[in-house]
């Protein structure tokens, strides 16, 4: 038995028609011949059909239309074939950048061609060495050693790209003059390489052109390819159609007309712009009998590099304007900027590090410069209604969501250029800065979608700062190793600064509207709101106030109860060091105390909660911390449940603590309470051991001397009469009769 290959490229059939067709139309194209499939099968005298369908990411970004099922158009095929006794094999192949817009049958198997690793370079290169030796020898120049290619492992580990780095190297070889103490950064490395090959392939089609018009053709030529790129970008895919390319450049270049030099070159047509470089790959399909065209950079570094690139020329270019006029506030012309930076966000790690790359290169002076020229625009752009770019509309995006994402990257540009700056600095004439970084923070986060969020988020490094006795915020770039954000300062939340009369003292303060505050986080139906509601809701619907209420300490720290609860929680479980739970405990304890600003009813609950985790932990407490926290609840204001946890804590703590008077005494006095409060369950504590029994005996005593076995009917037959015989000889030694209960 053998097999027949039959490869259906499908950048040459008909998208639109049934996969057998498909099939049909591939063994036409390659052997000149009609013939159907059934008979083809049957002619290859039982050799198993092997069906290569190349190309699935050209079929999905030529033809625009959803191809997620094709895969289960497939496997029905080969359901169909195999009923029919021709089974068949199919390989599906697809770049990863469109492989998940694809559904899967089940049990698909799913393969990925891994990046070259150093081996696979140096094979790659041993060849192209062979091949071109001779030719670099005749010009003066040296083969590409892998040592050299292997610096740029992102490069060269894809087979195109390392293609291009021998190309480029063996030009002057560029990449082996870099010195080892002194490597390209990548933007450089990627500055370097476009504009060797634009240069070279503007140079073909104008052999005659000087140097320096040839390199000023050149540079027209990749702001055309940025322009393209933003194109890409604003779309939010990595592929842009032919049509869509040329609709973009007339709407932002204007149609073709005669030479002139800038930026406003004669306008070619967006796939000459595209075609001549050879890092750019072309996909096609047809449909509807027409051929269908996209285009796309071999990696999409390019792309965002050429994006980054022309974001910085052009915010460059802000400081070249002059007013007409001295007089008055001065303006400055950003359509351009704002048409093509409204539509998507420049906070992926990628592009922001070309752009902070690139704004490196600006003198120092023109930074500062920029920094505040930006805060102007940003300003004045809030109340832009219109611009000279209305026909460019790659996506569509509501007016705000565009003001909002053009605002959002203007602040990035601004922290890139100046390294950093404070709320006040962003909002000069807010009179508060950090209610109007708040309010923006909404509109951005509202104009993006969720992952741009996240990735616009993880570009911010916050600082809650002060400037004297007003809030301010300290906002920064991220570093490449993400900052964790501070802890939240809940003096800096309330406006109470350093120095005030809140600070360094026992203070406690209430908001009395938690559940105002869950009704807002459910209506926004946010999945980061959803994921925190979902994790605090039942703080929220037990003690919700715990969650507003603050408690500030000598040391200078505040907390919520519910942060201060929890934390002592988790520090429970998860085997905290003595002396950090220990300082949780002393911290808890203040909740307790009567100055502490939660009403009564979520206090009871809090001292529950408090004294039951005493119980648990006090053997691993200090008998001093133990005694702070039963001295810190009033006992005449503690529930039965509340007495119940304190004893237990009391009577465990002196297990390990047993002759320290002071811990003993307060047990005590909880025991008495407890006694009085609800006499069977300190019967039920006695008989939890020996050691309840023996440290509870004499107020088990006291109140079995009064209490009839209906009176506890409430403790279990075979506690009671234990209780009973143990401490029956109690009796006759004078302990004070226990009131009966009603």
């Amino acid at each position: 038995m053998g097999f027949l290959p039959v490869r259906i490229v499908l950048r040459d059939v008909p998208g639109d028609v049934e996969v057998q067709d498909q099939i049909e139309a591939a063994v036409r194209a390659a052997t000149g011949e009609r013939v159907s499939w059934p008979d083809l099968v049957r002619a290859a005298d039982g050799a198993v059909p092997v069906l290569l369908f190349d190309g699935f990411d050209e079929l999905l970004q030529a033809t625009g239309v959803s191809q997620s099922d094709f895969l289960v158009r497939v496997a029905r095929f080969q359901e169909r074939e195999a009923d029919q006794g021709r089974p068949v094999f199919t390989l599906v192949t697809s770049r990863t950048a469109v492989a998940d817009r694809a559904r899967y049958p089940d049990g698909s198997v799913a393969l990925r061609l891994e990046p070259f690793r150093r081996r696979q370079i140096e094979q790659w290169l041993d060849l192209w060495n062979e091949l071109n030796t001779p030719s670099l020898g005749e010009r003066g120049l040296r083969a590409l050693p892998a040592d050299v290619a292997v610096r740029h492992q992102v490069l060269a580990s894809q087979p195109l790209l390392l293609l291009m780095l021998a190309l480029y190297d063996a030009a002057d070889n560029a990449l082996q003059r870099v010195r080892d103490d002194d490597p390209l950064e990548e933007a450089e490395l990627y500055e370097e390489l476009l504009v060797s090959f634009a240069v070279r392939e503007v140079g073909k089609a104008a052999a005659a052109w000087r140097e320096r018009k040839l390199g000023g053709r050149a540079e027209q030529e990749l702001q055309r390819l940025s322009l393209i790129s933003f194109g890409m970008l604003n779309r939010r895919r990595q592929w842009i159609t032919a049509t869509e390319a040329e609709q973009d450049l007339a709407a932002l270049l204007g149609r073709p007309e005669p030479a002139r030099d800038g930026f406003r070159a004669p306008l070619d047509q967006g796939e000459i712009a595209l075609g001549r470089f050879f890092f750019v790959q072309r996909a096609q399909a047809v449909r509807d009998d027409r051929r269908l065209a996209t285009y796309e950079f071999l990696h999409a570094t390019f792309g965002e590099y050429l994006a980054a690139r022309l974001a910085v020329q052009l915010l460059e270019g802000l400081l070249g304007q002059r007013p007409a006029l001295s007089l008055g506030q001065a303006t400055v012309d950003d359509d351009l900027m704002y048409v093509l930076l409204s539509y998507a966000p420049l906070s992926a790690r990628q592009m922001l590090r070309f752009v902070g790359a690139r704004i490196r290169r600006i003198p120092q002076e023109q930074r500062e410069r920029l920094g505040d020229l930006l805060v102007s625009i940003m300003a004045a752009h809030r109340t832009r209604t219109e611009h000279r770019f209305a026909a460019y509309r790659p996506a569509t995006r509501a007016t705000s969501s565009r003001h909002g994402i053009y605002e959002a990257n203007l602040l990035l540009l601004t922290l890139l250029v100046t390294g950093g700056r404070r709320a006040s600095e962003l909002f000069p004439r807010a009179d508060d800065p950090i209610g109007a970084w708040h309010r923006r923070v909404l509109l951005w986060r509202a104009a993006f979608t969720e992952p741009e969020w996240t990735e616009f988020a993880l570009a911010l490094s916050l600082r809650r700062t002060w400037a004297g006795d007003r809030r301010d915020l300290d906002v920064r770039p991220a570093q490449e190793l993400l900052d964790s954000p501070e802890p939240v300062d809940a003096y800096w939340l309330y406006g109470r600064p350093p120095g005030s009369d809140h600070r360094n003292r026992r203070i406690s303060w209430t908001r009395p509207y938690p559940d105002s505050i869950r009704h807002k986080m459910a209506v926004s139906t946010g999945t980061n709101d959803g994921i925190v509601l979902h994790a605090i809701d039942p703080l929220f619907r037990r003690l919700g106030l715990a969650i507003t209420t603050f408690v500030g300490s000598e040391e200078g720290t505040a907390t919520s109860v519910a942060a201060g609860l929890t934390a002592l929680w988790l520090a429970s479980g998860l085997n905290t060091p003595e002396h950090e739970l220990a300082a949780l405990y002393v911290h808890c304890a203040a909740f307790l105390e009567p100055w502490c600003a939660l009403d009564e009813e979520s206090r009871q609950q809090v001292a529950r909660l408090v004294l039951g985790q005493l119980a648990a932990d006090a053997v691993r407490l200090p008998a001093a911390v133990t005694l702070a926290v039963l001295q810190a609840s009033a006992l005449e204001r503690l529930d039965t449940e509340g007495m119940s946890r304190g004893v237990t804590a009391g009577v465990t703590a002196l297990r390990t603590h047993d002759g320290d008077a002071a811990l003993r005494l307060a047990t005590r006095a909880y025991t008495e309470a407890l006694a009085l409060a609800h006499p069977a369950r300190l019967i039920a504590l006695w008989s939890t051991d020996e050691h309840f029994a023996r440290e509870l005996s004499l107020e088990t005593a006291r109140i079995l001397s009064v209490l009839s076995d209906d009176d506890l009917s409430a403790v279990p037959a075979d506690a009671l009469a234990r209780a009973r015989r143990s401490v029956g000889g109690l009796r006759d030694e004078g302990a004070p009769p226990v009131p009966r209960q009603n």
